[in-house]
This record gives structure tokens, sequence and C-alpha cells, in this order.
């Protein structure tokens, strides 16, 4: 029979560390949680209750919804969908270039390889500062300054995204490659029928990675489209903070909505991100 103090101790010990969690989790919420409740809210209202501070600050009351049909009547949903159109572009041709250059990495040897591979894992370390001037220099020349193409071409090709897919590809047994070449079986065949089904958890973590690179870039795209006709939306923030600097519940508005959406797409997936991330594979 257990002991009924070593029991109420072990109890204790787990309420306290629920009771940890809860204020953990309280902490890195509130301040989203207040951007949704400020946005929700007057502009008027919104810092009615923050001094001296009261519980109201955290209640949407009174409820307005004039942030949110603010910001999309001044061509905010237009950026969203810019966006959004950059960033699931360069997912799908990343997954592509980034997931065959990481299968060639890992099934065929040649001259080099070693040297491009430790290139290829270094320039993810790279801060993008520092080959901002170079990546600019490139694109003026090819005449894509003020173009979308300067938006994804630059962004597809991701070495993390090559490094995930050359150690999940690395993984899987040879007994699987040999088995296809002896039928006959062509190399596209061989990526497209076997290594990619099985890489679908990396498959997920590499394109979340790449969508959510691009929806976080700001000095790139403020750089690529001077003119910003064809603006996206760290960018479109920005320029909404200096047009509009004094409608709080419109800032919040947009924070929110630039927040929740990589959240949303993130929520149902972080276990394949996870599991991409951390290398899960199949072991021979």
């Amino acid at each position: 029979m257990a002991d009924p103090a070593l029991k109420l101790r072990r109890g204790f010990t787990l309420g306290a560390k629920h009771l940890v969690y809860a204020v953990i989790a309280f902490i890195f919420v509130l301040p989203l949680w207040w951007a949704i409740v400020s946005s929700l809210r007057p502009n008027t209202e919104v810092f009615a209750d923050i001094f001296p501070f009261t519980v109201n600050a955290l209640l949407p009351s009174p409820l307005s919804f004039e942030a949110y049909t603010g910001v999309f009547e001044r061509g905010f949903g237009l950026i969203i969908a810019n966006t959004m159109f950059v960033a699931i572009v360069t997912m799908i041709g990343g997954m592509i270039v980034n997931g065959a250059a990481g299968f060639a990495f890992a099934v065929f040897d040649f001259k080099g390889k070693k040297i491009i591979l430790t290139l290829i894992i270094i320039s993810f370390m790279l801060p993008f500062e520092a080959i901002a001037l170079p990546l600019y220099t490139v694109t003026l020349q090819l005449g894509w300054l003020d173009h979308v193409a300067a938006l994804i071409v630059p962004s597809i090709a991701n070495g993390l995204a090559v490094f995930l897919f050359y150690q999940f590809f690395s993984q899987v047994p040879k007994d699987y490659l040999e088995a296809a070449r002896l039928e006959g079986v062509s190399w596209f065949n061989i990526l497209i029928r076997i290594y990619v089904p099985l890489s679908i958890p990396t498959c997920i973590s590499a394109g979340l990675l790449l969508f959510v690179f691009q929806w976080e870039a700001f000095l790139w795209p403020l750089l690529a489209m001077p003119s910003q006709q064809f603006k996206v939306i760290q960018v479109g923030m920005a320029a909404f903070q200096q047009q509009y600097q004094t409608i709080w519940n419109q800032l919040f508005a947009v924070s929110v909505i630039t927040a929740l959406i990589p959240i949303a797409l993130l929520l149902p997936l972080q276990r394949y991100y996870v599991q991409g991330l951390a290398g899960a594979g199949i072991k021979g």
C-alpha cells in the first residue's frame, strides 16, 4: 500500500510543475492576447484600462470590429494575398529544388561533394545582411528589381532545407535503392516513388521553413521592390504603421493577422515540423 505522505508529495510536485508551466504559458501568450483584445476595441479605448491597470485591459470591452474592417478597406487584404502567393510558390519550388539537391548529395558520389555540402551547411548560418548587397547586385543585373521573381527565386534554394533532405535521405536503407536499380527504375522515379513518400515529415518541415522565412522577410522585399507596388506583409505592415501610427487598434489588428496566419499553419503540422527538424528518419 502506498504511503499517503509519499502520494501527497508526488501530487504536490506534479501540481507545482503544472503551475510553473501555466505561468510560463501565460507569460508567452499574454502579449498576443493583449494585441487581440486591443484590436477588438475602439481606438479611443485601447489604452483606457492600462494606466492604472485593471482586468478590463485583458477583455474586449466594448467589442468592436472597426479595426479589421478599416485595415481591409485600406488594402491589407491584397498585401496578404501577395505574401501568400510569394510564400506558397517559394515553398513549392523550394521543396522541389532542395529535395532534389538533398537526394543527389545522399545518393551520388562525385568530386567535391563534401566541400560543396559543407559550404551549403555554412550558408544557412550566415546572416542575410552578409549577402544582401551581392544578391541585390545580381538581381539588378538580371533586371529583376520591382519584379516578383526577385522575391521568389533567391529564396527557393535554402541551405537548411537541403541539409534536412540530405540528412533524411542518407538514412533510407540502400536496399530500396539497389532493388529499384536492378528493376531498371530511373533515378527520377526512385526519387518520386520511393524517397518522397518516405520523407513526408521532412517535406512538411522544409515547406514550413520556407513559408515562414518568406512570411517574415522584411529587408529583402524592401530592397528588391523599391517602388513597393507589390507589397508583402512585413513591408506593408511597416508602411501601415508610418501612415496610420495613431490608429492603434488597426495596428494591433494588422499585427494579429500577421501572427495568426503562420500560427494557424504551424499548429496542425507541428508534430511533423518538430520530427523533421529533429532529423527523425528511417533506420536501416
